[in-house]
């Protein structure tokens, strides 16, 4: 039997910032997704006045959802969400197909300015990690937990991966603020990047992994141990390789990094998907959920004269004359 030809060229050397790039290592049996983002991430983390920080880990969370919702092969949604004791106590990020990301955090200000040079553990400290997939409201949601305790984004990514998908999972994240040469002085600007790589031979033999801990074995038991299969300790290891600079460099192509990293198996790339800043609210659709409060419950929120709604994750104000909101009771508000 002929084999197909895969038909190979020089990676291309054209940066491109807001997509994802899904690639194959077909002789390491892994497969997985790039993301570069610039312009996209910059505008989400500087719609609030976030601290540093706050902006850099928010940035990991936007990060990881477009690496994982880029995957679905449905129109739907993909939903990351962090719920913890930490200073920064809330990071919600939502992927809507084909690639609209919208983002925000909540967080104790004098806590998180209290923090001298806060890692990710100081600042999520504990609680758990919620990512949830919303294939439409006729599918039954599904919803996979994993529990933050003290360690980072990353981590909570390989221990999701492990006990709910229990794919062998490597992820890398990296976010920074890049600074430029403007007019009236420095610019700066968020740009971040991140690697998914999984393993996926043809062979379920070839992907098992250690059992879980049962949490009642005898004291004295020797944990459940299965040795690695060499082609994912290989890609692991390429994988570690890889330095926050090469996932964020303006001037290295998503291309030519995955170039570097298995030229010596070969790599295919398939088409990018692009990624870009989208909120889903609109004067209509707030002006909806307020009608569906009770005559009592909006002239509550009268303030000056207006109802004014702030969204939380791109920071638009709608502000409404009371009398213009008809609630469910049919009787405008006077």
């Amino acid at each position: 039997m002929s084999q197909i030809s895969i038909p190979s060229r020089e990676p291309g050397e054209v940066p491109v910032d807001d997509t994802v790039v899904p690639f194959e290592v077909a002789a390491l049996d892994v497969r997985g997704r790039t993301v570069r983002l610039g312009a996209m991430v910059d505008e989400i983390l500087t719609r609030h006045a976030y601290p540093t920080v706050v902006s850099r880990l928010l940035g990991e969370a936007i990060v990881l959802t477009v690496l994982l919702g880029s995957s679905l092969k449905f129109d739907g949604r993909f939903i990351l969400q962090t719920q913890t004791d930490g200073p920064v106590r809330m990071l919600v990020v939502d992927w809507r197909s084909p690639g609209l990301v919208r983002a925000y955090a909540q967080f104790d200000a004098d806590a998180v300015a209290a923090l001298k040079s806060p890692s990710d553990t100081d600042l999520l400290g504990h609680g758990h990690l919620a990512m949830t997939i919303d294939q439409g409201a006729d599918m039954n949601r599904y919803q996979g937990l994993v529990a933050l305790g003290g360690g980072t984004l990353e981590e909570a990514a390989h221990e999701y991966f492990l006990r709910s998908e229990q794919i062998p999972t490597r992820v890398r994240l990296a976010v920074a603020e890049e600074y430029s040469a403007a007019q009236g002085g420095p610019r700066r600007r968020w740009r971040a990047g991140g690697l998914l790589l999984q393993f996926l031979p043809k062979s379920t033999e070839r992907m098992r992994t250690a059992d879980l801990h049962p949490g009642d074995a005898p004291e004295g038991s020797a944990p459940h141990a299965v040795p690695e299969d060499d082609a994912w300790v290989e890609g692991q290891a390429l994988v570690e390789t890889i330095d926050d600079l090469e996932l964020l460099d303006p001037a290295l192509s998503t291309e030519r990094l995955l170039f570097r990293l298995f030229h010596e198996h070969g790599v295919r790339v398939f088409r990018a998907v692009e990624v870009a800043a989208k909120c889903s609210c609109s004067r209509e659709r707030v002006k909806g959920i307020l009608e569906s409060f009770s005559t009592e419950e909006r002239a509550a929120m009268v303030e000056d004269g207006r109802i004014a709604v702030t969204c939380e994750f791109c920071n638009a104000r709608y502000a409404f004359a009371p009398e213009s909101v008809i609630g469910a009771e049919g009787e405008a508000e006077g």
